[in-house]
């Protein structure tokens, strides 16, 4: 993979308009779809092409406007880009000003999908292994890259990342910095040189704190679940598709508790958990495969530890799973019943249906030594983009003090620390434009 310094762009053209589209009206926005295609491998483009799909969203009254750019960089990995909705909080506040362009990074949504199925036609693991490897931070940027410069002109954007959408941010500012007005993040700054292990030490920890707030708010479901997680340690329960039903599986359900309403998603769930006699409920079974099916986002688990791998960095080995080890509270039998975050383990790929599939090519990438260059530390550390971060205090999916040790080493960066937003804080009116104004009165603000 080229290097940070070695990349290059075409010259910048005058505000070019993308190929042309049919719109379409979603109440509150004026949307175009487009594809574009790219190579599967950016370094051997004779594997053929992938395609990458992207909408381009304005307010209805400004469908005509010459606006800056913004880039949405989603979070994930394996995640499409957002759907415009009528009345979403963030997007409404962003096409104020911007010409949102929304991709589905390569391999989700309407993009050349990757899923079980396209997975095992390989019928053999190495060949399966090499493919998945081209989903990563690396190939994703270089295709918004690709984009930029043949779809947009080489116009300069500006970026907001989500999430994973962060760590693909620091990715554009290490390979391609010269093509960024200004960089927005929300919770998602990772640590350079990243390290899972690192990530894991402190994520269990997180997820016992939020497990025992959620207990705290709603102390009845101490009982509840850990009633059903006898119950389903003590029968073969099944799945509405025939997945075996764990307790482990279970405690998976509990990663959505580093979000807004994730408490009180899963109170309602437990409220429903058992039928008079006994049984747990259709609803509870149903739900709960909803909640944990991935048939949605293959990739998800696929690739969690795979985004931490970065030039020599070394094998993940399972890394959550190995860290697992040293927190007993965690125990399938232990109660009050500990709820998991965002933390990939062997078992999913045995029991989750929809990821067994991909489990021979996850053993060997996890076994992988050597990975594409991700992060160029000199070269953020010369940064002059500006880079305006919003760091959750208590965010249950990436550590605050790994954000803000990293944001220590980047030029022109800034945080905003908050405890008041989980993290989906984008979605609450005003944090938007908030944090646009911080990136706006840096000079970050393109035209």
């Amino acid at each position: 993979m080229a290097s940070a310094t070695a990349a290059t762009t075409p010259a910048t053209q005058p505000h070019p308009q993308p190929q042309p589209s049919h719109g379409y009206f979603v109440p509150g926005f004026y949307v175009e779809d487009h594809t574009i295609d790219v190579p599967l491998d950016w370094d051997d483009e004779s594997k053929g092409t992938i395609s990458v799909f992207y909408r381009i969203i304005t307010a209805v009254d400004k469908r005509d406007e010459d606006l800056p750019l913004l880039l949405h960089l989603q979070g994930g990995p394996g995640g499409k880009g957002q759907r415009p909705m009528p009345g979403d909080t963030w997007l409404t506040e962003a096409t104020k000003t911007y010409r949102v362009i929304m991709p589905d990074q390569r391999g989700t949504g309407r993009s050349t999908p990757v899923d079980g199925t396209r997975i095992a036609r390989f019928g053999d693991a190495q060949a399966a292994a090499d493919y998945l490897s081209h989903f990563l931070a690396d190939s994703i940027v270089r295709d918004f890259e690709y984009l930029r410069v043949t779809r947009f002109g080489g116009r300069r954007w500006t970026t907001i990342g989500q999430s994973y959408g962060g760590f693909l941010t620091l990715t554009y500012l290490s390979l391609y910095p010269h093509s960024l007005g200004a960089c927005m993040t929300m919770g998602g700054i990772p640590g350079v040189p990243p390290c899972a292990d690192e990530v894991y030490r402190h994520t269990y920890p997180r997820a016992a704190a939020k497990t025992r707030l959620f207990y705290e708010r709603y102390p009845q479901d101490e009982k509840i679940v850990a009633d059903v997680a006898d119950y389903l340690a003590g029968n073969d329960v099944r799945l509405p598709n025939g997945d075996p039903f764990s307790v482990s599986r279970l405690q998976s359900i509990g990663a959505v508790f580093g979000m807004g309403t994730g408490f009180d998603q899963i109170h309602w769930l437990f409220d429903e958990a058992f039928t008079p006699d006994g049984r747990l409920s259709d609803t509870f079974l149903y739900q709960s495969l909803a909640r944990s099916s991935n048939a949605d986002s293959p990739l998800y688990w696929t690739l969690q530890e795979f985004i931490y791998g970065n030039d020599d960095s070394g094998p993940m080995n399972w890394s959550a799973e190995r860290e697992l080890g040293n927190h007993p509270e965690f125990a399938t039998d232990h109660r009050p019943l500990m709820f998991f975050g965002e933390m990939t383990f062997r078992w999913m790929f045995d029991e989750i249906s929809a990821l067994r599939p991909f489990k021979p090519a996850v053993e060997l990438l996890m076994q992988r030594r050597h990975w594409p260059r991700i992060y160029d530390e000199d070269v953020l550390a010369r940064n002059e983009v500006p880079l305006q971060s919003l760091v959750y205090f208590d965010d249950l999916y990436v550590d605050s003090g790994i954000q803000l040790r990293t944001l220590g080493k980047i030029g022109n960066a800034k945080a905003w620390v908050t405890n008041e937003y989980q993290h989906n804080g984008i979605q609450s009116p005003g944090v938007f434009t908030h944090l646009n104004r911080l990136i706006t009165e840096r000079g970050g603000a393109l035209r």
